[in-house]
């Protein structure tokens, strides 16, 4: 297994693994949601407040990640993590958890402060989000689950709180996300 950023080459069976991996686990409605965002994302995005990441077997993506900027009134470098898929025969063997390390190491190096993402606190936790407050970091759009907004500095400083609400792109500027 490799690790590469995403090529335009690549969308097709990108959005492919999303909507085959969400309607496996969420059901069909889901699959579509989420497929759409990641076409969304794809077409929508300038290339600065997007870094997608992918996982290969031979030639063939396994998994996918994206990290899309947020906007803060201060100048600050914030990207959010999501969406986030794993093919379903290669789930439950680590390939999500690596390639998240892989996308953060890379956002590291291109000076990147802090990541956040919207999920499930037992598996992120795991690649190193924790809990985060809206008094530190707060989401652009209300949250339907707020125990799932998490975060991590991507420097040797611990986060500090960014004031107000900051913008998401517009692909993620839909509550249905949130």
């Amino acid at each position: 297994m490799d690790f590469r950023d995403h090529t335009p080459a690549d969308a097709t069976a990108i959005e492919d693994l999303f909507i085959s991996v969400f309607s496996d686990s969420e059901g069909e409605a889901e699959g579509a949601l989420i497929g759409g965002l990641v076409r969304n994302l794809l077409a929508t995005t300038d290339g600065g407040d997007l870094y997608s990441f992918v996982a290969v077997d031979g030639e063939t993506i396994i998994g996918a990640l994206f990290f899309s900027r947020l906007t803060f009134q201060e100048a600050t470098e914030v990207f959010l993590l999501a969406p986030v898929a794993v093919r379903t025969d290669y789930q439950g063997k680590g390939t999500g958890q690596a390639l998240i390390h892989h996308g953060v190491r890379e956002l590291k190096k291109r000076g990147i402060q802090a990541a956040v993402t919207y999920g499930d606190p037992a598996f992120y936790s795991k690649v190193g989000f924790q809990p985060l407050s809206q008094e530190t970091i707060e989401a652009p759009l209300p949250l339907s689950q707020p125990e799932g907004w998490l975060g991590q500095s991507l420097t040797e400083e611990s986060l500090a709180p960014i004031p107000g609400r900051p913008s998401c792109v517009q692909a993620f500027d839909d509550p249905a996300y949130w």
